[in-house]
């Protein structure tokens, strides 16, 4: 059988786009609803706060205000905060993070730092002002129980209808997976640390 000739191939594929195109035309047509959504970004891959703050970016773009909370990082000095300290009147950045939980050894002082962050974190939420919050490894604090699953549901919960909020760190509870808008796992399938090299600015951190 010989090989259909270009035209012939450029004809199918064009026909082809064009159902394509009618089929997604008829399927976001019946997408109407508007409104603040809840989303967690989890897994033992690499990427989680990484998609949170593009999608800050993505927000500064349309001129909207950010809010940002970080549980653990501590005063570990990063890429994204020293770039969203740039723009001061629309980002809310807050450090809360005592840092991770092996360099501390301290739960009762880790517990004091969750609870100060996701008082923060309730205050954010409440702005009028804030587009989008994301509330940076969360998760890990959740994980150690330094904070109530259930009295954080709520409060994601209960949060101003117009409000998105993302949820980043790996082994996200199953109470906030269930009134999650969307849950985006990232899985590990490679990473250069298992073959020795360090986290590297720009890339990690």
């Amino acid at each position: 059988m010989s090989k259909p000739d270009e035209a012939e191939t450029n004809q199918r594929h064009a026909q082809a786009m064009k159902a394509l195109k009618a089929e997604r035309e008829a399927l976001m047509s019946t997408k109407t609803e508007e409104r603040g959504l809840l989303l967690v970004h989890t897994g033992d891959g690499k990427g989680k706060s990484t998609a949170a703050f593009g999608m800050a970016a993505r927000a500064l773009g349309w001129g909207q205000k950010v809010g940002v909370v970080q549980y653990i990082k501590g005063k570990w000095v990063t890429g994204e905060r020293q770039f969203f300290s740039r723009f001061p009147d629309q980002v809310r950045y807050e450090v809360m993070g005592e840092g991770f939980t092996w360099d501390t050894q301290d739960r009762a002082r880790d517990v004091a730092a969750a609870e100060a962050a996701w008082a923060r974190s309730l205050d954010m939420i409440a702005d009028p002002t804030l587009s989008l919050v994301i509330l940076d490894e969360l998760n890990i604090a959740l994980r150690y129980d330094y904070l109530d699953i259930h009295k954080v549901v709520e409060g994601l919960v209960r949060r101003p209808p117009d409000k998105h909020v993302c949820v980043t760190g790996r082994n996200a509870k199953p109470e906030l997976l269930a009134v999650a808008d969307l849950v985006t796992e990232m899985r590990l399938e490679k990473h250069p640390f298992e073959a020795g090299v360090k986290a590297q600015r720009g890339i990690d951190f």
